[in-house]
């Protein structure tokens, strides 16, 4: 069996992370879902469990960290395409996410970010095939 990824976010709002997350295509897992947390599939092996700020607070030995005054974590997640970042950043603005910094385009690498509701940072970046298989040079 492959290992799998849960990162573990804390949320004030399920029902509205749970929306803001829908409308960017990502789908639940009702069998890990419950009025306290919900399992966001992002692939076959990366999930999130969004978890309500007291059901996170059960697992949690330090203090709770707001994502918007301080970085907590960066979750990093790439896409097939230029396009697909723009896409996917543009649909989280819409949908109430903010940008916390202009796009990075290396050529080769391509990133945009957005926070979420409870500003979680995403990176959503595309990276060449060929120089990731290190077959081309960086520009």
């Amino acid at each position: 069996m492959s290992t799998k990824i849960f990162v573990n976010l804390a949320v004030k709002d399920l029902e509205k992370s749970k929306a803001f997350f829908g409308k960017l295509g990502y789908t639940f897992n009702p069998q890990f879902s419950d009025d306290t947390a919900t399992c966001m599939i992002i692939s076959d092996d990366i999930y999130s469990m969004l978890l309500t700020e007291p059901k996170f607070k059960q697992f949690a030995t330090k203090p709770l960290v707001d994502a918007h005054k301080a970085t907590e974590v960066l979750i990093a997640l790439s896409q097939e395409s230029r396009e697909a970042v723009d896409k996917l950043v543009d649909t989280a603005l819409a949908s109430g996410g903010t940008e916390p910094r202009p796009a990075d385009d290396h050529g080769f690498m391509y990133q945009r970010s957005y926070a979420d509701l409870d500003g979680h940072v995403w990176e959503i970046f595309w990276m060449d095939p060929k120089f990731a298989a290190g077959e081309a040079p960086a520009a």
